[in-house]
């Protein structure tokens, strides 16, 4: 299996070229963005117009409608986000686009430069930013399902500090 690593030998890694649709000025305007995107804890203020053009134009996304349905799909469940977060992770080789299933976004010659950067700033914060996304995930099921269920007229009590012994409460009367 070749690793990012050593396509990055292969090619020069870290040097930023201009490409037919993106100057390296560009370029690393984009990976600053992409930085202070992933720093912030992927705050919606922090997600421009630059990074998501480059991320529908050059990364194998597609729109989401624009910029808002972009980043409401990948960025509001947790579970979304990291899905997300996995097409820039690289601890299990050459990763691939979550859309489409391919590495072509990576390993094209005019993207290569950003893109491998993209996964190599990535790689500082994809484990905590993986974690509270799926921890977020966790506390917005249970809210739902207790919403759910107390639409139905059954409570649900967590002893003190235990996750595993639930115990259901039916309710006998109906609305």
């Amino acid at each position: 299996m070749t690793t990012l690593h050593e396509l990055a030998q292969r090619r020069g890694a870290g040097e930023l070229h201009d490409s037919k649709f993106m100057s390296a000025a560009e370029k690393r305007k984009v990976l600053k963005q992409w930085n202070l995107f992933l720093k912030s804890g992927l705050q919606r203020e922090k997600f421009t117009k630059p990074l998501y053009e480059h991320l529908i134009n050059h990364c194998s996304f597609i729109a989401h409608y624009d910029i808002h349905g972009f980043y409401s799909t990948y960025f509001e469940e947790g579970e979304d986000t990291a899905h997300f977060l996995s097409q820039f992770d690289d601890r299990n080789g050459i990763p691939k686009s979550i859309e489409y299933g391919m590495t072509y976004w990576i390993t094209d010659e005019d993207y290569y430069d950003i893109n491998s950067e993209m996964v190599r700033i990535a790689s500082t914060y994809i484990p905590a930013l993986i974690n509270k996304a799926l921890s977020e995930q966790v506390s917005a099921d249970i809210t739902r399902a207790r919403t759910l269920l107390a639409k139905h007229g059954i409570r649900i009590e967590v002893p003190e500090g235990s996750d595993l012994a639930w115990r259901m409460v039916f309710k006998t009367e109906r609305r």
